[in-house]
């Protein structure tokens, strides 16, 4: 099955993607270097259908696992959450000679992956990522984070995994809205570096209200590997996001943080909400970049069989998502960063955005699709 390397000279790692990949985690953080005491960050979600296994294979390979359940959601990421799982690891004995391992989706994997970054000024720790979106794109690349009132992902760190184990048979669990809002991030992958594999997208969307066949399973490793290879090569070349390269991972996500922030955390989830902002930035690479209609409807096709909302829901106010969008990270001295596509696959960085031009986009999304 694949294993994609991302080289980073001394962070270099592995990230192994196979089904039935749990009962190999002990294996591959050894081989990975870890060793010792090792705490299992999960959810109250994934914990009872999981824990057990990656324990046991931890065991097996010779580490000594804790398990630390938090709350499953987006509220679980924040300050105080960080807080009492740090202290939660000094009773645990986990100190800088051990190490944490982040079971779960996207929450878990920032969540652990920070904690991972501040205790004892710094441990390493291995991502086990069970959704599509931590599959795909959030386990991958050494972003960590949490959120605070005025923006989401505000507080965090760079710090990179030292290894990635991502095992597609737990997506069976999942129900539709969430395996579709985790695929949304692939049809970024996609839109940005590999157009080819919008057909293989959107191939799934029938599958996603039935649940995937044995034969969707079987081919998910490659599909989920090209997605992974797609960002390990672009943050080999901009680990930090200082060359304006990474920031093309930013697709869809100015004005879709807008609106994720928009209202209370968990009413759009963030693929959701990406899916919309995808649509307001094919919406002004038509018109700003030179993107054909053509091919702006393939990436448009791909995200309505996944059936991903690509209306703005009533009574959200463009001004307060403009607001929300202003203090994202992707501004710089004010100044907006903005996405946009000359032709599917190929992405590049404008400066030229305006507030006004966003809204018009915003606006854009309230019309129905046609």
């Amino acid at each position: 099955m694949p294993t994609i390397s991302l080289a980073l000279g001394e962070r270099s790692y592995d990230i192994h993607v196979e089904n039935g990949a749990l009962d190999r985690v002990g294996e591959f953080a050894y081989r990975a270097g870890l060793d010792g005491k090792i705490a299992i960050v999960t959810d109250t979600n994934v914990a009872p259908l999981y824990a057990e296994r990656v324990r046991k294979s931890l065991e097996s390979a010779g580490f000594m696992p804790s398990l630390h359940v938090v709350d499953a959601g987006e509220a679980s990421k924040s300050m105080q959450q960080a807080e009492e799982l740090c202290s939660e690891l000094v009773r645990a004995g986990i100190d800088r000679t051990g190490c944490i391992a982040a079971l779960g989706g996207g929450v878990v994997g920032d969540l652990a992956g920070f904690v991972a970054a501040i205790h004892y000024r710094g441990i390493p720790f291995m991502q086990i990522p069970t959704t599509i979106v931590a599959q795909v794109d959030s386990s991958v690349g050494g972003k960590t984070a949490v959120n605070i009132p005025e923006g989401k992902n505000l507080v965090g760190a760079f710090h990179q995994p030292s290894v990635v184990v991502i095992d597609p048979t737990t997506l069976v669990t999942l129900d539709r809205r969430t395996l579709a809002e985790g695929l949304a991030e692939a049809v970024k992958h996609a839109a940005i570096r590999d157009a080819s594999m919008l057909h293989d997208l959107k191939r799934l969307g029938p599958e996603l209200s039935i649940g995937f066949s044995l034969d969707t399973i079987a081919r998910l490793p490659d599909l989920i590997a090209r997605n992974v290879a797609i960002k390990a090569r672009i943050v080999e070349h901009d680990e930090l996001e200082t060359q304006g390269i990474r920031a093309l991972l930013n697709f869809g996500h100015t004005i879709g943080h807008g609106i994720e922030a928009a209202v209370p955390y968990g009413t759009i989830l963030h693929g959701e909400a990406v899916a919309l902002g995808m649509r307001a930035a094919l919406f002004l690479s038509e018109r700003k970049a030179g993107l054909s209609a053509s091919d702006a409807k393939k990436i448009l096709s791909a995200l309505q069989a996944l059936d991903l909302p690509l209306t703005l829901p009533e009574g959200m106010d463009t001004e307060l998502v403009l607001d929300k969008t202003a203090s994202d990270k992707k501004f710089r001295a004010g100044a907006i960063r903005f996405v946009l596509l000359t032709k599917a696959g190929e992405a590049g960085i404008s400066k030229k955005i305006t507030r006004e031009d966003m809204a018009e986009a915003i606006e854009e999304l309230r019309r129905p699709l046609t």
